[in-house]
C-alpha cells in the first residue's frame, strides 16, 4: 500500500521584522466634528482620539500595505523572493476578486508565493498571525508575511455618528519564520453572532437592484460593541495568557485592536495586568485602523521606548462578525 506523505516543520515559529504605514494626512477632531454635530472635546472624551491619520485620495489601501512590507522585510533581514506565503488581512481592498494579496506578492518580488486575504476586520492581524504560524510549523512555508491594511476613510459616511470619526488609514505587516524557540502562543480565537453590530449599511446586491441605494459605507452598534469588547473579551485574552504557561505579572506589553481608549483601559484592568505593562495607546493619534491597529501600535511602543525586542506581548484583535483572537508573542 501507497503510504501518503505531509509536511513537518519547524517546531516553533516568531515574529521576525515588522513594517508600519499610516496614512499621509492628520485629520483632527474639529475637522470631523462639524458632520455629526459634535466637538473635539466630546471626540477625545468618548474615544480618547486626538487625532486620525488618513491617505491621499490617490493612495490605495495596496499601497500601504506595500509600504508597510518592505520595511518588514528588510527589518527580517530576508529578500522578498524568499516569501513564500502572503496574507492580507483587510476588509477595505475595494475589489471582490481577485484579492488584493497576490498583486502585494508580485510588488513586492514575490509573484509566486502562495497569497490569500483574510476578512476579518478588526481581529485580521491577529488571525493572520495564527494562520503564519501554523504555516511554518507544518513545513507548507517557511516565511510568511502577514498585513493588516486598511483605507478605512473610503468607506466613511462623514454624517455617521456611530463610527466615521473613529477611522483613520495605515498598514503594519510582519514576517513569520521559523524559531529554535518558542515564541508564538498558541492563539484563543472565536465568533459571536453580531453580524448586525459592526459592518456595511448595504450590500453590492442592494446596489445593483435598487439603484436609488446610497454607497455602502461603516457603521457600528456602538453601546453594544463597548459592552462585548470591554467585559467578554478580556476572558479571552486571560486565556491565550493562561494557554501560553504564563501569567498577567510575566506580560511586558498589552496591544489590544485600537477601538476606544476606554475599552482599551477597561480590558487592562480586567485581565489583571501589573502597572508596569507597556499598554499600547496609538488610537489617540491615528485612530481606528482596523486590521492595521495593532502592528501601529506595536511600532508606537518602540518609537516611544516602552518595549524592546525579545518582550512578551499579549495582542488582541476583535471587530465585526462579532470575530475575537488573541495571542502572546515574543516581540521582534
Amino acid at each position: 500500500m501507497t503510504t501518503l506523505q505531509t509536511t513537518k516543520g519547524p517546531e516553533f515559529a516568531r515574529l521576525m521584522g515588522l513594517g508600519i504605514a499610516r496614512g499621509e494626512n492628520v485629520v483632527t477632531n474639529d475637522d470631523v466634528a462639524g458632520p455629526i454635530d459634535s466637538s473635539d472635546e466630546w471626540i477625545q472624551q468618548r474615544t480618547g482620539i486626538v487625532t486620525r491619520m488618513r491617505a491621499k485620495p490617490e493612495t490605495s489601501v495596496l499601497d500601504l500595505a506595500e509600504r508597510a512590507s518592505r520595511d518588514a522585510i528588510a527589518a527580517a533581514g530576508i529578500e522578498g523572493s524568499e516569501v513564500d506565503t502572503v496574507i492580507l488581512s483587510t476588509i477595505t481592498h475595494p475589489y471582490m476578486t481577485p484579492g488584493g494579496s497576490p498583486e502585494l506578492g508580485a510588488r513586492l518580488g514575490c509573484p509566486t508565493a502562495a497569497a490569500f486575504d483574510i476578512s476579518a476586520a478588526c481581529a485580521g492581524y491577529c488571525y493572520g498571525i495564527a494562520q503564519a504560524d501554523a504555516l511554518v510549523r507544518a513545513g507548507q512555508s517557511r516565511y510568511v508575511l502577514v498585513i493588516g491594511a486598511e483605507k478605512m476613510s473610503d468607506f466613511v459616511d462623514p454624517t455617521d455618528r456611530s463610527i466615521s470619526f473613529l477611522l483613520g488609514d495605515g498598514a503594519g505587516a510582519v514576517v513569520v519564520g521559523p524559531s529554535d524557540t518558542a515564541a508564538i502562543g498558541p492563539t484563543v480565537w472565536g465568533s459571536k453572532d453580531g453580524a448586525k453590530f459592526v459592518g456595511m449599511t448595504a450590500s453590492w446586491l442592494d446596489i445593483r437592484d435598487n439603484r436609488d441605494t446610497p454607497f455602502p459605507t461603516l457603521f457600528q452598534e456602538g453601546q453594544t460593541v463597548f459592552k462585548w469588547a470591554a467585559f467578554e473579551l478580556p476572558d479571552a485574552a486571560t486565556k491565550a495568557v493562561e494557554v501560553a504557561g504564563l501569567k498577567p505579572e510575566d506580560i511586558q506589553a498589552f496591544i489590544p485592536h485600537q477601538a476606544n481608549m476606554r475599552i482599551i483601559d477597561q480590558m487592562a484592568k480586567r485581565i489583571g495586568l501589573p502597572e508596569s505593562v507597556a499598554i499600547g495607546r496609538d488610537i489617540a493619534d491615528s485612530g481606528n485602523t482596523s486590521a492595521a491597529s495593532i502592528p501601529l501600535a506595536t511600532e508606537r511602543l518602540y518609537r516611544d521606548g516602552q518595549v524592546k525586542s525579545g518582550d512578551l506581548a499579549l495582542q488582541i484583535g476583535f471587530g465585526a462578525g462579532l470575530v475575537y483572537a488573541a495571542q502572546v508573542v515574543v516581540l521582534p
